[in-house]
């Protein structure tokens, strides 16, 4: 029943996943490293699949081993946090557009403070820089 549980979240976690990609206003990472989680306590085969997808598979690596966020993944969610706000404030009324505001502001505050990957913060050298 547990490993059931966990496969049905981790399935839909995938599907909300995949239309945050087309929607600003839901996050693709966030749930597909849910979905990741899900998978590795109900099928190591979808944890896999995940692990070794190639848009996926380091954000989900990254977050296991570091709890770390690309900068590119920070710009990224900060970009789409812009255009919800945007959206709601072109498209609803007044104090209901506020809310997407405060959850952009408290995550994105949040996103920010999380570590890079060390990978991103090695120092970058011209090919005439010696070692």
């Amino acid at each position: 029943m547990k490993r059931q549980f966990y496969l049905t979240a981790g399935l839909a976690s995938v599907a909300l996943g995949s239309i945050g990609v087309i929607l600003p206003l839901l996050p693709t990472v966030p749930f597909m490293i849910l979905a990741a989680f899900c998978f590795a306590n109900s099928s190591p085969r979808l944890e896999a699949w995940l692990l070794d997808h190639h848009v996926f598979g380091n954000h989900i690596r990254n977050w296991r081993d570091r709890r770390a966020i690309t900068r590119r993944g920070k710009w990224a969610a900060t970009v789409a946090f812009v255009i919800s706000c945007v959206i709601a404030l072109l498209f609803v009324a007044l104090p209901w557009s506020l809310v997407p505001i405060a959850a952009a502001l408290i995550s994105g505050s949040w996103i920010w403070t999380r570590n890079e990957p060390e990978s991103e913060k090695l120092p970058v050298r011209s090919p005439s820089q010696k070692e």
